[in-house]
């Protein structure tokens, strides 16, 4: 198989030529036709995570061995599999098969993943990260649990449900329920951000507040059905004037210092904040303030595959609506790497063929 490759952090993309894998046991063998490029796809490049303090968690710290190819945001044809694939308890597949594969794979026998939150699993050997992923013209899913059908939706837009969509998905009902008009800030109109928009339309959300430092972006959100308000130096007082005062929850998209105290600024007594970008660094709290104000602050880890089974039943039933997505050949993996990196896509950048 061919795979657009990390072969050091940090270093440009390389064309690799590797043995196309012979599926096993209940793997699947899926010929990669969809990917997304996604901010974590730069982070894995870079080789590390800012964890604040100084520390950084590294991708050898992860399990991952070089070279890699990226890319979690999955969908694909069956081509190949195992012997216990065919048939087995959670839906068999045949080749031909056309689905969006879910990429967070666990250990498959922990606690968490026998209820299908593989994403929380602490053993996890996600495709795109510690397996090869969808910048290579294959990937093996270790079972048909992971595969789920898309129907007829364009595979350009269902790929990306496999990490914004279900991300999205998994933040929004951490902040439930609140009511229609409500304010609810997200931080960051990239592309997942924007998914954030129409996810929350879809669950009948409307007063939606989108912060960005891009008048492109913003605008983007506008026309999503967002209020946009300008990120940067002073965004809290924004935030606060345009919702009329403090906000039940913030989504933060980007999860850097100055946006994670800006989200904290915002909130409203009993209010909550769920981060889930990882720009990385470290914020001071004030722990007292979790008992005199009654905030939350919840983790979210990408979403599970219940997470991704609902979105793609949300955008059959025309309920999501798409987000925007440009397509380009696979062999432009670097050049669109790079241009997100520079912050030059709006919306989603998808590698096919």
């Amino acid at each position: 198989m061919k795979a657009w490759a990390v072969v050091e952090p940090g270093a440009p993309l390389e064309l690799l030529d590797l043995p196309t894998p012979v599926p096993q046991g209940s793997e699947v063998l899926v010929e990669v036709t969809h990917c997304g490029v996604c901010h974590s796809d730069l982070h894995f490049w870079k080789g590390g995570y800012d964890l604040g303090g100084g520390k950084t968690l590294r991708l050898a710290d992860r399990g991952v061995e070089l070279p890699r190819a990226p890319g979690h945001e999955v969908a694909g044809r069956v081509v190949a599999f195992g012997p216990e694939a065919a048939g087995v308890a959670v839906g068999g597949v045949a080749v031909g098969d056309v689905r969006v594969v879910y990429p967070w794979i666990g250990c498959g026998t922990c606690p968490a993943c026998l209820r299908e939150e593989d994403n929380l699993c602490p053993a996890q050997q996600s495709i795109g990260i510690v397996r090869h992923g969808g910048f290579a013209s294959h990937v093996v899913v270790p079972h048909p649990r992971y595969l789920v059908d898309p129907g007829d939706l364009d595979l350009a837009l269902a790929c990306t449900y496999a990490c914004s969509g279900l991300t999205t998905h998994a933040a929004v009902t951490k902040i439930m329920p609140l009511a229609p008009d409500q304010p609810v800030v997200l931080i960051g109109a990239g592309g997942v951000g924007l998914a954030g928009i129409a996810m929350l339309r879809a669950f009948g959300h409307r007063a939606i507040y989108s912060v960005d430092i891009s008048p492109q972006k913003r605008a983007l959100a506008e026309a999503a059905g967002a209020i946009a308000v300008e990120g940067g130096e002073g965004a809290a007082q924004r935030i606060l004037a345009a919702t009329g005062g403090p906000v039940p929850a913030v989504i933060d998209f980007v999860n850097g210092p100055s946006t994670a105290q800006t989200a904290l600024d915002v909130l409203a007594k009993g209010g909550r904040l769920v981060p889930i970008g990882i720009a990385g660094g470290g914020l001071e709290i004030s722990l007292a303030a979790f008992i005199f104000r009654a905030i939350s602050i919840v983790g979210s880890n990408t979403g599970s595959l219940h997470d991704l089974r609902a979105v793609i039943r949300l955008a059959q039933e025309g309920k999501l609506a798409p987000t925007p997505v440009h397509t380009c050949a696979k062999d432009q993996a670097w050049p669109a790497l790079m241009a997100l990196k520079a912050g030059q896509v709006e919306g989603r950048t998808v590698l096919v063929g």
